[in-house]
């Protein structure tokens, strides 16, 4: 059990600092310590204690990496070597390789706020339930094995919050340096032997009413606003109607809130499963996504064979994949240049 939660990703460990005091006080003895009061000396007690608990290792641009936490990153590499039987560096080189990974994800994390990136909630807990299925357990059980380990199913959700983000950021930056061009794939495609068969994919005619959130609107507000267009549309409110006139998404508004064909993974998980459960012609609850609250109205569903179209998009996703892999090496080397980091250790 072990074994599989440590290899769950690379930062499940809880980061809190491990304190330790060291030193020891002198005590002055003369006639006049017995009129100086007890609280005096615990107090400076308490102030030695506080400066010796922890150090800064690296700063990395505006924000620091503390000897603690890269201490507790260092444990978990030994522990994952120690179930997985591997080698590692002697310990001051195994320190660097565990801090400049570290630097990498501080420079991620901090361009992710710069953009006010953010990882919705439903989001999280789908990622969450998807490693424990992959684990072969519950929710349940997943959080007792974590617990186990010496962590906390909390300690967990924000780690993979952290991954999440971190994947957020390159894809941003990954995407705009990777093209994949109809040539290259028809020139991979001529290198393969023909193959035969059909495939099916279900698509879906649908359309929306989106309320976003923003500096004016909290999440209560939004909920109650997406809650009184689809009361409109229960009423038998023209759905174009109510869509010009609530919905923030500007472009599907404009056209009477639809959508197209949509086929699975088009749209965000959270809007996807939603509308893959209605009938047609039924309308959801509000749904919530990292874009906000849809209110949606599935029209048609129909069957389309897609044999050929999805071979070349696989072949297109797996030549994107592969560059991209390369590209972000090539991006990390930049970012990690162009950042401002001084190394104490």
């Amino acid at each position: 059990m072990t074994t599989r939660m440590t290899l769950l990703t690379d930062g499940l460990k809880n980061r809190a600092k491990l304190l330790s005091a060291g030193g020891m006080m002198a005590l002055c003895l003369g006639t006049s310590v017995a009129l100086v009061p007890l609280s005096v000396y615990a107090q400076n007690f308490e102030s030695t204690q506080r400066q010796m608990l922890d150090s800064v290792v690296a700063v990395v641009n505006d924000g620091v990496i503390m000897r603690s936490e890269l201490d507790d990153r260092i444990a978990q590499v030994e522990q994952q070597a120690q179930t997985q039987d591997g080698n590692l560096p002697p310990r001051s080189q195994l320190a660097q390789q565990v801090l400049e990974r570290m630097v990498m994800d501080e420079i991620q994390l901090q361009m992710a706020r710069q953009a006010n990136l953010s990882v919705d909630d439903t989001e999280l807990n789908r990622q969450l339930r998807s490693i424990a299925e992959s684990n072969g357990m519950t929710l349940e059980q997943f959080a007792d094995a974590v617990e186990a380990d010496g962590m906390t199913l909390g300690d967990v959700r924000e780690e993979i919050r952290r991954e999440m983000l971190m994947r957020q950021v390159q894809q941003r930056q990954i995407s705009q340096r990777v093209t994949v061009t109809d040539r290259d794939v028809e020139r991979f495609l001529s290198q393969q032997p023909s193959q035969q068969g059909q495939a099916f994919i279900e698509e879906i005619r649908a359309r929306h009413v989106l309320v976003e959130l923003t500096p004016t609107r909290n999440e209560d507000q939004a909920r109650a606003r997406a809650e009184q267009a689809r009361q409109r549309l229960q009423q038998g409110a023209d759905f174009a109607s109510v869509a010009r006139e609530f919905s923030d998404d500007r472009g599907s508004a404009m056209n009477g809130g639809e959508l197209g064909w949509v086929r699975p993974g088009q749209t965000v998980p959270a809007f996807e499963e939603a509308m893959g459960s209605l009938s047609t012609n039924q309308l959801s609850e509000p749904v919530r996504s990292q874009f906000g609250y849809h209110v949606i109205e599935v029209l048609e569903r129909r069957r389309q064979d897609v044999t050929d179209e999805s071979r070349r998009e696989q072949v297109r996703q797996a030549i994107f994949q592969r560059r991209a892999n390369e590209e972000l090496q090539a991006w990390q080397r930049e970012m990690r240049e162009q950042a401002f980091v001084d190394i104490r250790l």
